[in-house]
């Protein structure tokens, strides 16, 4: 099976009747958001949706994809590669009564004036949640500065409590 490129927008409803299966990818290039998130990005993101109606009648779509970024270390501020993996699955609502009234296991998406899902959107959307919140690489594989204490902390000194004054008072 060939590797083709999905469409920007899909009708939920239709795709869902006829049970579509897009297994496809996006250019990278195109996702200005993820652009703006990452140090570089790779070519594309790999993409698998599927829509179908469940069996309380609402319509599904999930997926899965991966991409590849450049991220910035947060620690020595050195880039390193990063493979984003996506899992989704969201229902279409028309307005917020709609999305309220779905199940919880379902995200609610917004239709756009023609009655479709932006599919780039949505799948740009996934790729910049699955950033780390804290980017950065494994601590073997760092070039943070060698004075830098990663860890644990070093055992203070013992001190005198300063309140111990406070006990001859007495």
């Amino acid at each position: 099976m060939q590797n083709l490129k999905l469409p920007i927008t899909i009708d939920p409803y239709k795709s869902a009747q006829r049970r579509l299966v897009c297994d496809g990818y996006f250019e990278l290039s195109g996702m200005n958001r993820l652009l703006a998130a990452c140090e570089s990005v790779g070519e594309q993101a790999n993409i698998n949706v599927k829509f179908s109606v469940d069996e309380q009648g609402l319509v599904e779509i999930s997926g899965t994809g991966s991409a590849r970024v450049t991220l910035t270390c947060q620690r020595c501020t050195d880039g390193f590669e990063q493979d984003l993996e996506i899992d989704f699955s969201f229902s279409p609502a028309k307005n917020a009564e709609k999305a309220a009234e779905l199940p919880s296991y379902y995200d609610a998406i917004e239709l756009d004036e023609n009655g479709e899902v932006n599919l780039r959107e949505l799948v740009e959307d996934e790729l910049l949640l699955a950033i780390p919140l804290i980017p950065r690489h494994e601590l073997e594989d760092c070039n943070a500065q060698a004075d830098s204490v990663w860890g644990e902390l070093p055992e203070e000194l013992d001190k005198p409590n300063p309140f111990d004054v406070l006990k001859k008072l007495k």
